[in-house]
């Protein structure tokens, strides 16, 4: 898996390419929490332009940068899902939590 992370103006944005699972995530996971801990941004974009398939491990992916960032007073954006993530983001209830576009 290959990500981007990039800080824009009260924001932060992760684009990911390639395969969310349990095997790759964790790389990805430590470079946001570390970006999130010394940066405190407003907005965490995760920009899913290149993902075709994800497990339950990007599902928690997403609700754990929404936990650490909502705690830091700010709100966490999924953008650029394709149709089978976001029915399956949306059948899980994160857009309660997360915006889902």
């Amino acid at each position: 898996m290959k990500y981007e992370l990039t800080q824009n103006s009260g924001g932060l944005s992760v684009v990911l390419n390639g395969e969310i699972d349990h095997h790759n995530i964790g790389p990805v996971r430590e470079a946001v929490d570390k970006a999130v801990a010394s940066q405190h941004p407003q907005v965490v974009e995760l920009n899913f332009k290149g993902v075709e398939f994800m497990d339950s491990s990007g599902f928690g992916f997403i609700m754990g940068r929404y936990k650490s960032v909502s705690a830091l007073g700010g709100r966490v954006e999924v953008t650029n899902c394709n149709k089978r993530i976001k029915k399956m983001l949306e059948m899980s209830g994160a857009g309660k939590y997360v915006k889902i576009d």
